[in-house]
C-alpha cells in the first residue's frame, strides 16, 4: 500500500531537523577547550557585582539615567503629599525590583495603637478651646451635644464654671445606669455625708432632731458678781419642706429650753436682786413659707411667723425683784407678691406682727402687768433689684410701719406710739460658687407720739456671706440692725448691732470644728447708755452616723457697759448628743 499523499515532504523535513544539531556539535569540538578565568568581580556582594554594568541583562535603554548598580530601589512612602508628585517628575521603575505589600509599621499614624511604640503626641487645641476632660466616673450623665449658650444668646467658648467643676461620681445604681435596671428618678446630689437623711410623707419631705447637752454656766444672771450653776438643754428642730414641680411651701421650726439646777438669791446686799430667782428661760424661732407660681413671672408669697422668748440676762428692761422672766411672743404674718420684667424685679409685702408679754410674777408672791409693752406694728416692704449680669443683682429695698400700743402710755406716764421705717441699698451676688451672699447698708428713724421722746435714727447694715475657702474650710459672716423698745424712762428704744464671724473646718468628715466671734452693741438713745457684748464660742462635733453625733461646746461671754454695776462676764461649758433623721 503507497504512501498518502504528501507524506514524503514531511519525512524528510524530520531528517534534516535532526542532522542540523549534529552538524553544530561537530563544529564546536575542532576548537580548544578552556577554563573560566577568576577576577575580583566574582567576589563583589553588591548585587550585579560579577557582571559588567554595560552586560546586565536589563541595562537601562539609552536616554534614561543610568543608576548605581549597587542601589536599591526604594518604594514610595504612603504619607508623602501627593502634591510634590506634581512638582517633581516621578523616578521611572524601569529595570527596579519590584516590591510586593508594604513594610512593617508603614501605615502608622499618631493616633490609635501605634506598632512603633512612639511618644504619644497631645492633640493640637485652638486659643480659647475647652481642654477635654476625663468623665467624672461610672455612672456621670453624658454630657448635651447642644452647645451652651451665653446670656446674651451667642454661643459660649467655654462652659460655664457650675457644668465643669469636679463632681463626686454617681453609683451606676443611683443613676439609674445598670443593664436591665427599670428606669427611676435620680436622686439630688447630698452634700452632707452625715446629714439628716429625712423621711417622705406623700410629697413633703420631713427631717427633725433633738439636742440633748448638760453642763456648768459659770454666771447664767450676768450679774456682776458671777454665781454659777449646773445647766441642762432640750433643743428640738423639725423641717418640713414640698417637694413639687410648682408653687412650694416649707416649714423651719426650732426651739431650746435652757433649764438651771441653782436658784438665784432674791436679794444682793439688802437691794432686791437685778436676777430673777429662777432663771429657767424658753426660746423658739419658727416660720412657715409658702410659694404660689401664677406664672412663669408671677408669684404670690406669704409668711407665718412665731418668736417666743425672754429678755436677755442682764438687759435693764428685766425688773429688779422677779420669781422668774416673763414670757414675750412675738407672731404675725407677711402677704405679698414678686414680679419679674426680664432683668427687673420687684417684691413687695404687707406685714402685721404683735407682741405680747406674760405678767410678771415677783418674789412676794404678786403679780404686775405688763400690758403696757403688748403693741400691734403694721407695715409694709417694697424691694426693687436689677440683674447686671449672672450672679450680680444691686437691689432697693424700703420699708414703713406703724407701732400701736395696747396702752397709750407706759409705766413711767410716756406715750410709746410711733412710726419709722428705713431704706438701704445693696446686692447680691454669686462669684463662681465661691463666694455668695448679700450685703447693704442704709438709714433707720423713728418719731414718737410724745414729744420728749427723740427721734431713735441710726446707720444699719444688714447682710449674709459665705467663703468657701477650700473643700474643708468654710467662712461666714452675719450682720443685722434691729430698732427694739424699752421701759427706760426718758429713753426712745434701743438701736441693736450685730455682728458674727464663723469659721467651719473638716478634718475629716465626721469631725468638725466650728469657730464663732458675736459682736455688738446697744445704744439706748436719750438715755446715753452704750452696752457693748463679746462672744468667743467653740465647738467640737463628732459624727458617728447620720442619726448620732456627739457636740462639745466652749463659750465665753462678755457685757461691757458704761453704767456701774451692769458689767458682766461668764463662762459656758457644754457636752451633749444630737439625735437625728
Amino acid at each position: 500500500m503507497g504512501s498518502p499523499p504528501g507524506r514524503g515532504r514531511s519525512n524528510r523535513a524530520y531528517v534534516f531537523r535532526a542532522a542540523l544539531p549534529c552538524l553544530l556539535l561537530t563544529a564546536l569540538e575542532t576548537g580548544p577547550a578552556a577554563a573560566q578565568s577568576l577576577t575580583p568581580d566574582l567576589f563583589n556582594p553588591n548585587r550585579g557585582g560579577f557582571v559588567a554594568p554595560d552586560t546586565l541583562p536589563m541595562r537601562r535603554t539609552a536616554g534614561v539615567p543610568q543608576a548605581p548598580s549597587d542601589a536599591v530601589p526604594v518604594p514610595p512612602d504612603p504619607n508623602d503629599d501627593p502634591r510634590k508628585s506634581r512638582e517633581t517628575p516621578a523616578p521611572s521603575r524601569i529595570g527596579q525590583v519590584p516590591t510586593y505589600g508594604l513594610p512593617a509599621a508603614n501605615g502608622a499614624s499618631s493616633s490609635g495603637y501605634d506598632s512603633l511604640n512612639r511618644k504619644r503626641q497631645l492633640p493640637k487645641l485652638y486659643p480659647g478651646q475647652p481642654k477635654p476632660k476625663k468623665p467624672a466616673g461610672p455612672g456621670s450623665p453624658v454630657p448635651s451635644a447642644t452647645p451652651t449658650l451665653s446670656p446674651l444668646g451667642a454661643p459660649r467658648i467655654a462652659p460655664p464654671p457650675s457644668e465643669t467643676a469636679n463632681k463626686t461620681p454617681v453609683p451606676p445604681a443611683m443613676a439609674g445606669t445598670v443593664p436591665g435596671q427599670p428606669l427611676r428618678r435620680r436622686l439630688k446630689a447630698d452634700d452632707d455625708a452625715f446629714g439628716a437623711v429625712g423621711d417622705y410623707a406623700g410629697s413633703f419631705l420631713i427631717k427633725g432632731g433633738l439636742e440633748l447637752s448638760t453642763g456648768y454656766d459659770t454666771n447664767p444672771a450676768r450679774l456682776q458678781k458671777p454665781i454659777g450653776s449646773p445647766v441642762y438643754v432640750i433643743a428640738p428642730d423639725l423641717l418640713v419642706q414640698s417637694d413639687w414641680e410648682r408653687h412650694a411651701l416649707v416649714a423651719d421650726l426650732r426651739g431650746s429650753f435652757s433649764g438651771y439646777t441653782n436658784n438665784m438669791p432674791a436679794t444682793i446686799d439688802g437691794l432686791a436682786s437685778p436676777s430673777p430667782v429662777e432663771i429657767n428661760r424658753p426660746d423658739f424661732t419658727g416660720h412657715v413659707d409658702g410659694r404660689f407660681d401664677v406664672d412663669r413671672d408671677l408669684k404670690l408669697t406669704s409668711q407665718l411667723r412665731l418668736r417666743l422668748a425672754t429678755d436677755n440676762p442682764g438687759s435693764p428692761n428685766v425688773q429688779a425683784g422677779l420669781q422668774k422672766y416673763p414670757i414675750y411672743a412675738t407672731y404675725g404674718g407677711t402677704l405679698g407678691f414678686d414680679q419679674t420684667f426680664n432683668r427687673f424685679q420687684v417684691a413687695a409685702g404687707a406685714t402685721v406682727d404683735r407682741t405680747a408679754y406674760t405678767d410678771s410674777k415677783l418674789t412676794d408672791g404678786s403679780t404686775f402687768s405688763n400690758d403696757d409693752r403688748d403693741f400691734n406694728q403694721y407695715g409694709g416692704v417694697g424691694r426693687f433689684s436689677y440683674e447686671l449680669k449672672p450672679g450680680l443683682k444691686p437691689f432697693v429695698e424700703i420699708e414703713g410701719d406703724n407701732r400701736v400700743h395696747d396702752q397709750a402710755a407706759d409705766r413711767n406716764g410716756y406715750l410709746r406710739d410711733s412710726n419709722g421705717g428705713y431704706a438701704k441699698v445693696g446686692s447680691s451676688f454669686e462669684f463662681s460658687r465661691i463666694l455668695t451672699g448679700e450685703i447693704s447698708v442704709g438709714y433707720s428713724a423713728r418719731n414718737y407720739v410724745d414729744p420728749r421722746l427723740s427721734q431713735l435714727s441710726g446707720f444699719l447694715t444688714s447682710g449674709s456671706l459665705i467663703w468657701n475657702a477650700s473643700g474643708l474650710t468654710t467662712v461666714k459672716f452675719n450682720t443685722d440692725t434691729q430698732i427694739a423698745e424699752t421701759t427706760i424712762p426718758g429713753s426712745s428704744g434701743v438701736l441693736v448691732h450685730t455682728y458674727a464671724a464663723e469659721v467651719d473646718h473638716d478634718f475629716r468628715r465626721w469631725l468638725t470644728a466650728i469657730g464663732r466671734f458675736t459682736y455688738g452693741t446697744y445704744d439706748y438713745q436719750g438715755q446715753n447708755r452704750n452696752d457693748k457684748t463679746y462672744s468667743l464660742e467653740g465647738n467640737l462635733i463628732y459624727k458617728l452616723n447620720r442619726n448620732f453625733w456627739i457636740k462639745g461646746t466652749l463659750r465665753h461671754d462678755i457685757l461691757d457697759s458704761n453704767q456701774p454695776g451692769s458689767s458682766s462676764q461668764g463662762t459656758v461649758a457644754m457636752l451633749g448628743v444630737r439625735l437625728q433623721n
